[in-house]
């Protein structure tokens, strides 16, 4: 096997080990390391949780002990250069001795990228750059989005027919709050098959919202039905201008203060009974036209949460509106081999929409997944790594 095929071999180790972090790890990366000694054998590896502090290179590094020495160290993101939580992974691979680095990507921090794979060069060790980045990329997105932007990365998330329908006609579609509902009682539009995915990208993300309408035509519990560790619980954030959440919904029956309702005009006796219940109710923002919560002012809360990651699955209100307040970064749309037709089916979304083509959202980077007779759309409005943020130094990694 060749020295690139070697490299890569190793490199899809430590991604492997990388995503053992999902949901364990934010607003910190996901970071596995492999270790390889002279004789080509693994003597060291490692995967960054946040509870656990340590980081995977450490960890790997602790595991080797001599046998880090002449090393080469396998990692999909570059080591650390800075102070946070703990010290500077580079000082660590400094002094246990290691040959070579082999990193799939540098930081995305545009205050540190780079720093790091600088200072081991410096410090006399081999290093490489660049394989399997795409992967590495896809895998820290929300990581690379809130440490340049300081906000969540936003995914817009929908099951739709065909020609674009979210939901039949409802008897409570005169209601614009419930426009856009999942309307689960006139039967799922995609398969089981796609909707348990929709669970697996639960688990990546920290919060997930929805508006008060769809709670009130669904009930819905909105959880993380994987069963797998997570750091935080998801949070469960619900757009409710004037507090109409019910109290007997399976949402509120469920709380364990992993329920956060947004409202505009506050009402401290029902605000007084969401706390009883768990639920903690905040007026985020002065209304917007439409009477809503401005969604933007919605994305700067969570990112002083420290919340890395959201997704929305809303009903064609709120799909609508955060599109138009331009706060989605990522669509993942799920499609069923279904035609409703009419102009009563709920679209995808409604709102103010964008009056010329040359004004419509672009999707990029478009990947296409098949779920049987079901497929999707994932692509992206921005690049979680473009360079429109300040870039500060993590405080927590």
């Amino acid at each position: 096997m060749s020295d690139h095929g070697t490299d890569r071999q190793f490199l899809e180790r430590a991604l492997d080990l990388a995503r053992r972090g999902i949901a364990l790890t934010s607003p910190n990366p996901c970071v596995g390391a492999v270790l390889v000694g002279r004789n080509g054998a693994v003597v060291g590896s490692g995967s960054h949780t946040y509870e656990g502090v340590k980081h995977a290179e450490v960890l790997a590094i602790e595991q080797a002990g001599e046998n880090a020495r002449g090393a080469t160290l396998y990692v999909n993101l570059e080591p650390c250069c800075h102070q946070g939580r703990t010290p500077a992974c580079v000082d660590a691979i400094l002094a246990a001795r290691i040959a070579r680095v082999v990193a799939c990507m540098e930081d995305p921090n545009p205050l540190a990228s780079g720093q790091g794979l600088e200072r081991l060069r410096a410090g006399g060790i081999a290093v490489t750059a660049g394989i399997l980045q795409a992967e590495a990329r896809a895998l820290n997105e929300s990581f690379a989005n809130y440490i340049r932007h300081h906000r969540p990365l936003v995914t817009l998330k929908a099951a739709m027919t065909l020609d674009g329908k979210i939901a039949p006609p409802s008897s409570e579609s005169h209601n614009p709050t419930a426009l856009g509902a999942s309307a689960a009682h006139a039967g799922w539009i995609t398969s089981e098959l796609a909707r348990a995915h929709v669970q697996e990208l639960r688990h990546q993300q920290d919060a997930i919202l929805v508006g008060v309408g769809t709670v009130i035509a669904d009930d819905p519990l909105l959880t993380d039905r994987t069963a797998r560790a997570r750091r935080r619980p998801l949070l469960r954030v619900i757009l409710d201008s004037r507090l109409r959440l019910p109290l007997q919904s399976r949402i509120v029956k469920t709380a364990q203060e992993d329920v956060l309702v947004l409202c505009c005009f506050p009402d401290d006796e029902k605000r007084r009974e969401l706390a009883k219940r768990g639920v903690r109710a905040e007026t985020i923002s002065q209304p917007t036209q439409t009477g809503h919560p401005d969604l933007a002012a919605v994305v700067d809360y969570l990112g002083e949460r420290e919340i890395s990651s959201l997704m929305i699955e809303g009903g064609a209100m709120v799909n609508g509106e955060a599109l138009d307040s331009g706060i989605v970064d990522k669509v993942f749309l799920y499609y069923a081999p279904k035609i409703l037709g009419g102009t009563a089916s709920v679209p995808f979304a409604l709102g103010t929409g964008f009056a010329r083509i040359s004004d419509a959202a672009h999707v990029k980077s478009i990947r296409l997944h098949r779920f049987g007779e079901d497929f999707a759309v994932e692509g992206y409005l921005k690049d979680p790594y473009g360079d429109t943020g300040d870039g500060r130094p993590n405080p927590k990694h």
